[in-house]
């Protein structure tokens, strides 16, 4: 399944008309779906150079910013949903900007290579680093500061206030809801303050 379906199942978590704010947007493919297809507005955040210029390209308004320094542009409540997907793992300041989300947004939506997948379990076991599609480098060349599992992000959540709406796994473009952290490469949670 491709990652059109997997963004198109975390969209569908998006209401229709919100004020948006993504996170490490990438080249913008998201926002410029959710403007399409969902009727919202909002800003990408992005680091790289060529990616803003994707962005600019595709018509997604975009603030070029270092999310290491936070958020504290954008007042609370700012945005109805702030996306954070595929990012988390690249922050040394997980746990932070996870509260900066929950501020600046009334609900918020973050994704990440499930660690705890069992085929990165057996690859473990056999005395290796997993590479897979959602965890596509050896372990001397990601740019991933870290691993997480769906386990870990339920503790994460409770453990700073945040009441969890949705949770679900994502396996080759479908949701997984029955044993997620085990059947699923890919990890999304919806979850507001709580």
């Amino acid at each position: 399944m491709s990652e059109r379906k997997d963004m198109e199942l975390i969209a569908e978590l998006v209401p229709a008309g919100s004020r948006v704010l993504d996170l490490g947007c990438g080249r913008g493919e998201l926002l410029a779906y959710l403007r399409d297809h969902k009727g919202c507005t909002g800003y990408g955040i992005e680091i790289d150079d060529a990616n803003v210029l994707a962005c600019v390209e595709r018509g997604v308004n975009v603030i070029q910013l270092n999310l290491e320094e936070g958020l504290s542009i954008f007042a609370d409540q700012s945005f109805d949903v702030v996306l954070q997907l595929e990012t988390l793992q690249h922050l040394r300041n997980t746990e932070s900007m996870l509260r900066e989300t929950a501020r600046v947004g009334r609900i918020g939506i973050v994704s990440f290579p499930n660690f705890a997948h069992w085929p990165n379990r057996l690859r473990v076991m056999g005395g290796r680093m997993p590479v897979t599609r959602a965890l596509p480098y050896e372990w001397y060349d990601t740019p991933n500061i870290r691993v997480g599992t769906y386990a870990d992000f339920e503790v994460l959540a409770r453990k700073n206030g945040l009441q969890v709406l949705d949770a679900f796994g994502i396996q080759r473009g479908r949701v997984v809801r029955f044993r997620p952290n085990l059947l699923a490469s890919v990890a999304v949670f919806k979850f507001q303050r709580g």
